[in-house]
């Protein structure tokens, strides 16, 4: 569009607003896509809901319990780096420390099982003195690593709905 006018970028805005106004049915499509197969003695899905549902047990902010919802998202596109891919997602919509905490709970997990794989299990301790350090290591022990239980009495996506769609109905704030 080298040779773009204002009415072409009106479209383009308009388009892009429509396309913004889906993102929670987008999202909610994709958390679906999570509930097949698993090597684990749940679903990726009910593993995602038991996070959140751990999370708004322990009295936490809707946002921290969305993102807990949405942790693990990016392994519908990118099951390799799917906190990176989770974390790009929640990022206009989330505080710094949501994000921080999502973007890096993968490697933190790795605490577990990294041994298993021969990776270091330390890995995560390179980011020790970081201000979210702390909240992410507990993110992970309270709900994330714990989050597989098939007998947890977890929520259904339906009762999540509505903080999904207030999150991403928020205006989201611009990274350039």
């Amino acid at each position: 569009m080298d040779h773009g006018t204002q009415a072409d970028y009106d479209l383009v805005s308009a388009h892009d607003a429509e396309n913004a106004a889906l993102q929670a049915d987008r999202v909610l499509d994709w958390l679906r896509q999570l509930d097949g197969d698993s090597p684990y003695r749940i679903s990726r899905l009910e593993h995602c809901l038991q996070t959140a549902t751990r999370a708004e047990n322990d009295g936490a902010d809707d946002e921290t319990i969305v993102c807990a919802l949405l942790h693990d998202i990016g392994d519908i596109l990118a099951p390799t780096n799917h906190s990176a891919v989770a974390a790009a997602l929640l990022q206009p919509y989330v505080s710094e420390k949501n994000h921080w905490i999502v973007k890096h709970h993968g490697l933190f997990q790795g605490y577990y099982w990294f041994e298993f794989v021969g990776q270091d299990p330390a890995a995560r301790d390179r980011f020790k003195g970081h201000k979210y350090y702390e909240a992410c290591v507990e993110f992970c022990a309270r709900w994330d690593q714990t989050s597989f239980d098939p007998d947890y009495e977890t929520r259904r996506l339906e009762h999540f709905e509505p903080l999904v769609r207030e999150l991403f109905g928020r205006k989201p704030r611009a990274f350039f």
